[in-house]
């Protein structure tokens, strides 16, 4: 089935597959402090836990939460170099998921 949009006729027979990671996407990054983390890394090559909670306002303890669960996901990965832990952007695809959905009239 093609839908038409704005955009253009939008094909709306995806696989199975492609609706599952589609879906892991949208719920591993469903919370505005996880999107702001993906925005921030987005844009550079990897931040530490301090860089990203000074950027965000965010306290540390609360911020751990949501860099583990999506390092555990798959979203992001992680080095330590000394006590510093660094995340950096790993599945990439979560960028275009969030430009779509942040271009979308309704918003």
């Amino acid at each position: 089935m093609t839908a038409a949009t704005s955009f253009g006729p939008v094909d709306m027979n995806l696989t199975s597959e492609k609706m599952e990671k589609v879906a892991f996407i949208l719920k591993t990054t469903a919370h505005p402090t996880r999107i702001a983390i993906v925005q921030l890394l987005a844009a550079t090559d990897s931040l530490s836990v301090t860089e990203i909670s000074d950027k965000l306002s965010v306290e540390q303890s609360l911020l751990s939460h949501h860099l583990s669960g999506m390092k555990l996901k798959g979203i992001l990965s992680s080095t330590r170099e000394g006590k510093n832990i660094y995340y950096a952007l790993k599945m990439r695809e979560v960028i275009d998921v969030i430009q779509c959905l942040a271009a979308c009239t309704f918003l």
